[in-house]
């Protein structure tokens, strides 16, 4: 019992009086400020895991469009190819068709100029054959001859141009 006279005693005493007064008033303080910051981080982890979930949606449908993409770019490169490939062969058919025309032509050409070759050719055969009968019809014919001749030649001509 000495130990109720001691101050020390009842410093103690009212040291845990005066906590338990203060546990007891400021707990329900102290445990709205916890379940107000339990409430905050429970409200944090469901919006990080809303974000979450939206990003992986979110990527998914990236990578859905990047695939996408990567599918109708390979369409549009195969497409470029198929279409280089009928230019190309159009390219050939016409180069093919255009250097056939201008062989053609060539051929026509040459045998124009060959047609033209003879034909002065002939004129030139013509004109030196007339040239010589001239001069020897001058020499060596008579005018009576002469006469008979052109009159043959016109009764000729008369029954070749009917």
């Amino acid at each position: 019992m000495a130990l109720l006279h001691e101050a020390e005693f009842w410093v103690a005493v009212a040291f845990v009086i005066a906590i338990a007064y203060l546990i007891r008033k400021a707990r329900p303080t102290v445990l709205k400020l916890l379940d107000d910051r339990a409430a905050r981080i429970k409200a944090d982890l469901d919006e990080a895991a809303r974000l979450r979930n939206e990003a992986q949606r979110t990527l998914i449908e990236f990578q859905q469009k990047r695939r996408d993409a990567l599918s109708e770019a390979e369409q549009i490169t195969a497409k470029a190819r198929e279409e280089a490939e009928r230019v190309a062969q159009q390219a050939e058919r016409d180069l093919a068709a255009s250097l056939e025309r201008r062989q053609k032509q060539a051929v026509e050409k040459i045998a124009l100029a060959e047609t033209k070759a003879v034909a002065e050719v002939r004129n030139q055969a013509v004109d030196v054959a007339m040239a010589a009968v001239r001069r020897i019809l001058a020499d060596d014919l008579t005018a009576a001859r002469k006469s008979t001749l052109i009159d043959a030649a016109i009764d000729d001509l008369s029954k070749r141009l009917n």
